[in-house]
């Protein structure tokens, strides 16, 4: 039998990483072992310029392709349902569903100024040579010449950046180039929140309430237990209380507001400038 499929959608460092943590450590449910498969679902449009793949290019070889990784999951771990997370698809959900039409969403989403915070620090930050490894096994054998590439101009990029920063991380955008000359790194991290969070929330209005769930991180991390019970009744998926109560243990607010106090006020009010309308749509301003 064909197991489930959940979708986690979210803007970086908006807590999809630990609700992919939460639900995967349920009996039946399993991901990949290892951060995201951005490789595999760029898999045949591994040159397109964006993360922001339509729709059209969901070609039946695509579909099919990427289709058996997540059979693969359900196989490898026996699981009734597969839970996948990758950050771009938040720019890309007509694409996924083309590809998973049977699949649920859950939609979750973060103070914007949070994560800007939160995500420069993943711009800057070293090599990190274990997650790449992870990841690296997942990359389809034709396309790593072309990362392979790809990332060699990233670390090079990284030593002569005046910001110290990577050439590119997190999901692309159309006309990243372009941003990246005309804006400050925190604004390019906004930039990102910003268009990921427009993006899905376009794409979920075209979809029937029962397939998509919305989570607001700050509401899941005070108040995990209920989150998590809520969550589950909308995938109608079951747990336990106790399952449950081990699933959300180390579940944290500490990081709210983390990533907003790591910034001065006039950054702040700057970014809030730039985002606001997507802030306010959400409560954050």
């Amino acid at each position: 039998m064909r197991a489930n499929n959940v979708i986690i959608v979210g803007a970086p460092r908006s807590g999809t990483n630990m609700l992919r943590d939460v639900l995967c450590s349920l009996d039946g449910v399993a991901t990949w072992p290892c951060d995201e498969i951005n490789y595999i679902w760029r898999h045949g449009n591994v040159r397109y310029p964006s993360d922001e793949i339509p729709a059209e290019r969901a070609s039946e070889s695509v579909r099919s392709y990427i289709r058996k990784q997540f059979d693969w999951v359900a196989r490898r771990y026996d699981a009734h349902t597969v839970v996948e997370k990758t950050c771009a698809n938040s720019l890309r959900v007509p694409f996924v569903d083309r590809v998973v039409p049977d699949a649920k969403y859950v939609f979750i989403y973060r103070d914007g100024i949070d994560a800007t915070g939160s995500a420069r620090l993943r711009w800057t930050a070293g090599l990190d040579i274990p997650y790449l490894l992870d990841k690296v096994r997942f990359v389809p054998v034709t396309d790593l010449p072309y990362y392979g590439g790809r990332y060699l101009w990233s670390r090079v990029y990284r030593f002569f950046s005046r910001e110290r920063r990577a050439a590119f991380w997190g999901p692309a955008l159309d006309g990243m180039d372009d941003l990246l000359e005309a804006h400050s790194l925190n604004e390019v991290c906004a930039l990102q929140w910003e268009r990921c969070v427009d993006k899905a929330e376009e794409a979920f209005a075209d979809m029937p309430e029962d397939r998509v769930v919305r989570v607001r991180y700050e509401d899941f991390v005070r108040q995990p237990a209920e989150e998590l019970s809520r969550v589950l009744s909308k995938l109608g998926m079951e747990a336990d209380k106790a399952q449950m109560h081990d699933a959300v243990a180390n579940v944290s607010s500490r990081s709210v507001g983390k990533g907003r106090a790591a910034l001065p006020e006039d950054e702040v009010a700057r970014l809030e400038s730039l985002v606001g309308t997507t802030l306010e749509r959400h409560g954050y301003r």
